[in-house]
C-alpha cells in the first residue's frame, strides 16, 4: 500500500564495472543525469531559465532521463513531491532566485510530508562569486546567497557548486543525504560548469551504498518488552497508523502487528493510504469529532492504544480535542518509542520495533468485537429526483465505483480532504494528499507527477476550483506527457474550507469557464475530452465517457454544486478549527 519514502535506494545495483567514458559524456552535468538514474529517477520536472540551459542539455542528452517542462516552479516542485511518493525520490531543476524562491513553497511542502526531492537550480557564473558585481534575478545586491539562505530551512543539505574539484563530492553527498534523511536537499550549478570534463567524471559513477540504520540492540529489546508488558495487561487496546509510517518504511511491519495482535486497526487521516483498509479489524479513519463512523469511541475508549508514526497538529487534533490520554499511549516514532508518557527508547527502528513486538504480543480482538457489536452500516444519500441539482455526497458515491487496484486519488486541500477520507480504497489502489502542509493547488502538480511516475494507473483527482485556480496551467503539461488521468473539477464558487473556518468576501472567487479553460489549453494538441455536469444523470453518462471511449484521454470534469454542500465532516472540524485559531491571549 506505501512506497518507502527511499525505495529507490532498492532499485540501486550493489556492485559494478565502472566503466572509462570518453570527455564529451565525463562532464558535471552528465555525471549528475546518470546519478539522477541510477537512484530510480527516468523524469525530471524543469521550468527553463538563462543560468539552468546549459544544465539541461546535459540531462537530455541522459537516455534513461525524461526532461518535462513544467508551466511553473511551484508546479515543477509540486509535481517532484508526487512523483517521490510513489517512486521514492524525484527531482525539479529552476534557475536562480526567481526560479528557486518560486519553487521554494513546495519544497517546504516536500519537506513537511519527508519526501527525497532533489531541488537543483541553474546558478550563477563561477567567477561572478566573490566579486562585488550585481546580477540579474536578484534583488540587486551583490550577495548571492539569499536563495540559499532560504533553502536552509527546508532542505536537510545545501550545496553550492562553484567549481569542478569538489562538484563530484557535493552533488553525491546531496543525493545521498536526501535518501538517508527522506528530506530535500538544494543543490545550485554555476551556469557555466556543467559541460566542462572533469577526471573525477570520468567513469560511470559508481553506485551508492547506504550505510543501513541499525536499532541499538539493548534499547530494542528494552522497548519491546516494555510494550509488550503495557499492551498484554490491557483489556481492549487498540493500533493507530500515522503518517510516518511511511518515512519509517514500516507499513508492511504495522500490517504483521495486527495480524498477530487482533487488535482493532485506525489511521490518522494523513496516513491514508498507508495501511491496507480491507483489513479484516480495519475500524477506519481516527480523527476526532470527525472519524468515521463508531471508530473515535472505539480509540478514545480503549485502554491502551498503539500510535504508529503519528503527527498530532492543530488540524489532526480537529483544533486540540482528541480525547486522548498520554498514559494510555505508547507512541511509536520512526527511531524512537514512548510507552505511557514514561520511559523513552531512543536509537530504535520502528520497523525492527513493530517486528519484535507482534512476537511479544498476546492476540486480543476486545476492541475489535466492542466495533462489531456498536457498528451500524453507513446510509446511501438520498435519491435524486430527476435532474436535481447535483449534490456532493451523490458524486462522491460514484467516484467509489471507479476506484480500483489499478486508480490511484489525489485529494487536494479543502472539502476533498473530507470526502475521499470516506472513500474505501480496494488492494492496491493508491491514495495521496498533503496534510501537514495543505498548501491549496499541491494537487495539479501532484497529480502530473503521480501519473508520470506510475503510467500503470489511472490518477482520479478531486479538486476545487479556489486551489485550481492557483496552479491550472499544468493540466497543459499533463496533456502534453499523454497522460489520461480524471479531474474531478468541484466548482462550489469559492473557498470553501475557509468559509467554514471563518467566512468573508475574500472566500468568493470569479467563476471560470473551467471546461472551456482546458479546452482552450487542449487546441488540438493531444487527447483530451472534457464534461460539465449539473445533475445525477450528466454525472453517470460523463464517467461513462471518461471509463469507455474517453479511456485513454485526459479526461476534466467539471461538476457544479452549491456553495453550501459540503461534509458535515467540514461543519465540525471548521468550527473547531476556528475555535482554536481565536482563542485569546493568555493573561500577561
Amino acid at each position: 500500500m506505501c512506497s518507502p519514502a527511499n525505495g529507490a535506494v532498492s532499485t540501486i545495483q550493489n556492485s559494478v564495472s565502472p566503466a572509462v567514458i570518453n570527455s564529451t559524456e565525463s562532464t558535471l552535468g552528465r555525471h549528475l543525469a546518470r546519478r539522477l538514474v541510477q537512484i530510480g529517477i527516468t523524469d525530471v520536472f524543469s521550468v527553463p531559465g538563462d543560468f539552468n540551459l546549459t544544465l539541461l542539455d546535459h540531462l537530455i542528452a541522459e537516455p534513461g532521463l525524461n526532461l518535462i517542462g513544467c508551466c511553473n516552479e511551484l508546479n515543477a516542485g509540486y509535481a517532484a513531491d508526487g512523483y517521490a511518493r510513489c517512486r521514492g525520490v524525484g527531482a525539479c531543476v529552476v534557475t536562480f532566485t526567481v526560479g528557486g524562491l518560486s519553487v521554494l513553497n513546495a519544497i517546504a511542502g516536500a519537506y513537511s510530508e519527508n519526501l527525497p526531492v532533489i531541488c537543483i537550480v541553474g546558478g550563477p557564473n563561477s567567477n561572478d562569486y566573490g566579486t562585488n558585481r550585481i546580477l540579474h534575478h536578484t534583488i540587486g545586491l551583490p550577495d548571492f546567497s539569499q536563495e540559499l539562505r532560504c533553502f536552509q530551512t527546508v532542505t536537510c543539505f545545501q550545496a553550492v557548486v562553484n567549481n569542478l574539484e569538489d562538484a563530484h563530492e557535493l552533488i553525491d553527498t546531496a543525493i545521498s543525504t536526501a535518501l538517508k534523511e527522506s528530506k530535500p536537499v538544494y543543490l545550485s550549478i554555476s551556469c557555466n560548469l556543467p559541460a566542462i570534463p572533469h577526471p573525477t567524471f570520468s567513469r560511470d559513477p559508481v553506485p551508492f551504498s547506504l550505510s543501513p540504520r541499525l536499532s541499538n540492540k539493548l534499547g530494542l529489546e528494552a522497548a519491546v518488552e516494555a510494550a509488550a508488558d503495557f499492551l498484554n495487561k490491557a483489556v481492549k487496546p487498540v493500533l493507530v497508523g500515522g503518517p510516518k509510517l511511511r518515512v519509517a518504511q514500516a507499513c508492511d511491519s504495522f500490517v504483521e502487528l495486527a495480524d498477530a495482535s487482533g487488535y482493532a486497526l485506525a489511521v490518522m487521516p494523513s496516513a491514508k493510504g498507508l495501511v491496507p483498509e480491507f483489513h479484516p479489524h480495519f475500524i477506519g479513519t481516527y480523527w476526532g469529532a470527525v472519524s468515521t463512523a463508531f471508530c473515535a469511541e472505539i480509540v478514545e475508549s480503549a485502554d491502551a492504544y498503539l500510535f504508529a508514526g503519528p503527527i498530532f497538529n492543530d488540524y489532526s487534533s480537529v483544533g486540540y480535542s482528541l480525547l486522548l490520554k498520554k498514559e494510555k499511549a505508547i507512541i511509536v516514532q520512526p527511531d524512537r518509542v514512548v510507552i505511557a508518557n514514561g520511559p523513552a527508547f531512543g536509537c530504535i527502528r520502528m520497523k525492527d520495533f513493530l517486528l519484535s513486538l507482534a512476537k511479544r504480543i498476546k492476540a486480543n480482538t476486545t476492541a475489535y468485537e466492542n466495533y462489531r457489536r456498536i457498528f451500524v452500516p453507513e446510509g446511501h444519500p438520498l435519491k435524486s429526483e430527476p435532474k436535481e441539482p447535483l449534490r456532493v455526497n451523490v458524486l462522491f458515491q460514484h467516484i467509489q465505483k471507479l476506484l480500483s487496484s489499478e486508480t490511484a486519488v489525489i485529494a487536494e486541500t479543502g472539502d476533498s480532504w473530507f470526502n475521499c477520507q470516506k472513500l474505501k480504497l480496494p488492494r492496491g489502489c493508491g491514495y495521496e494528499f498533503q496534510m501537514q502542509y495543505g498548501s491549496i493547488g499541491w494537487s495539479v502538480g501532484a497529480t502530473l507527477g503521480y501519473a508520470q511516475a506510475v503510467p500503470e494507473k489511472r490518477v482520479i483527482a478531486c479538486i476545487g476550483d479556489g486551489s485550481f485556480q492557483v496552479t491550472a496551467q499544468d493540466v497543459s503539461t499533463m496533456l502534453r506527457c499523454g497522460q489520461k488521468s480524471i479531474i474531478f473539477l468541484i466548482n462550489n464558487g469559492g473557498y470553501t474550507i475557509e468559509v467554514e473556518i471563518h467566512d468573508g468576501p475574500y472566500n468568493v472567487i470569479k467563476n471560470w469557464n473551467y471546461t472551456g479553460l482546458i479546452d482552450a489549453m487542449h487546441n488540438g494538441e493531444g487527447n483530451c475530452w472534457t464534461a460539465k455536469v449539473h445533475c445525477e444523470e450528466e454525472l453517470v453518462e460523463a464517467i461513462d465517457n471518461a471509463t469507455g471511449p474517453k479511456k485513454d484521454c485526459l479526461c476534466f470534469i467539471e461538476v457544479i454544486v452549491h456553495k453550501d454542500d459540503t461534509s458535515k465532516e467540514l461543519l465540525e472540524w471548521g468550527s473547531r478549527v476556528f475555535a482554536a485559531n481565536s482563542r485569546p491571549p493568555n493573561p500577561q
